[in-house]
């Protein structure tokens, strides 16, 4: 194991030279310089031997672990996921340091953050309880458990082997609940969690400039992801695949797709111009998706911000000018003072309404703009 060890840390070094790689692969570069001439990747340590009675006896034998704890934690701080997951077979030492949440925290706020909200946690915790992450430990997977950079993925392949590992002890060594364990039950796709997808099916014409609930699982192969959605009355769940990473948010709310959203205090602040977003579905049987849209003006007002009183008004005008003008689903009226659910079999049903003040939110809305009007 030491050797296939000592052979990917020089594949690397070499392959770091000739091609471009990420910023922390130039500082990894040098740990392993400095290990490899001051030979500290445990020789003696993890496997000692015999000296050679013809050899002047060796003194001052080194181990990485002999490091200052804080000059160990900051080289363990420097690595990559794959990295660490490789440090943490080296020995139980290492194990113990490289499976340690804070380590992992930052790698999962860093590439998952954006999409794991509250709900994502909490069906997390469910996993656990089920049985179906018996087969999700990192200790039990036969090959590398974390994507590597694509331009050495293909000389490493060869190398995958140094993950195997048949020690019943180190199955048992990381918490089926620790950071490292969610973070690459999510690279697997082995755990399937909550979040919410943009213009569904492929962008079908019909879920233009929406957002809708699903459950996600990552394919770390195409960095895309496979989409489940629930079903649609009596239409059953469709699923949908290679939906990518800028198609995908964390859910804004804590709120059932098909509960109605209660927004009666940001209401009263629509005006002209503000950009929302509202929950409508086709009938009652159907979970709520968000749409986007902007507030309008009354038709009794001329447009003039200087002389607009729409926002006094208790009648509210949203706008949807992604479909074209004289389409049914242009504009519609809403109380916002009484607002529930309201609606028809015919035009479908609208729920509640958030205000977006997030320029970012706003933003993704307007990369997402179809390229011709909807009739």
């Amino acid at each position: 194991m030491l050797l296939y060890f000592l052979i990917s840390c020089l594949s690397f070094f070499f392959l770091s030279k000739s091609l471009s790689l990420p910023p922390w692969a130039s500082e990894t570069k040098s740990l392993l310089s400095f290990y490899l001439s001051k030979n500290l990747l445990f020789t003696n340590t993890l496997h000692p031997t015999k000296p050679d009675p013809a050899s002047p006896a060796l003194e001052d034998h080194m181990s990485v672990l002999d490091l200052p704890d804080l000059a160990l934690d900051r080289i363990l701080d420097l690595l990559p996921p794959s990295g660490l997951s490789s440090m943490a077979r080296v020995c139980s030492s290492l194990r113990e340091r490289c499976v340690s949440d804070h380590l992992w925290e930052k790698h999962l706020v860093s590439k998952w953050g954006k999409i794991l909200g509250p709900s994502a946690y909490r069906e997390w915790k469910c996993y656990l309880s089920s049985s179906r992450h018996l087969d999700s430990s990192p200790l039990h997977q036969t090959g590398h458990p974390l994507g590597l950079d694509k331009l050495i993925i293909a000389c490493l392949r060869s190398i995958s082997s140094v993950l195997r590992d048949d020690d019943s002890k180190q199955r048992k060594a990381l918490p089926v609940d620790s950071t490292m364990s969610f973070y690459i039950s999510l690279e697997t796709g082995r755990f399937w969690f909550p979040a919410q997808v943009y213009n569904r099916e492929n962008g079908h014409v019909g879920f233009m400039l929406s957002c809708y609930d699903a459950e996600l699982s990552y394919d770390a192969l195409t960095d895309t992801f496979q989409a489940r959605y629930p079903p649609q009355g009596r239409r059953a769940g469709s699923v949908e695949k290679g939906v990518t990473w800028e198609r995908l948010r964390a859910a804004p709310l804590e709120a059932s797709p098909h509960h109605l959203h209660v927004s009666e205090e940001s209401l009263n602040e629509l005006k002209p111009g503000d950009h929302i977003e509202i929950q409508w579905r086709r009938n009652k049987e159907f979970p709520y998706g968000w749409w986007y849209g902007t507030v309008g003006h009354l038709e009794s007002c001329d447009g003039d911000l200087n002389h607009c009183h729409c926002h006094l008004s208790e009648m509210v005008v949203l706008e949807f000018n992604q479909y074209t003008v004289g389409s049914r689903w242009r504009r519609t009226m809403i109380n916002k003072r009484e607002h529930r659910e309201e609606g028809n079999e015919e035009d479908g049903f609208y729920g509640g309404i958030r205000k977006l003040s997030c320029k970012e939110e706003i933003a993704t809305w307007t990369r997402l703009w179809p390229s011709s009007i909807l009739e």
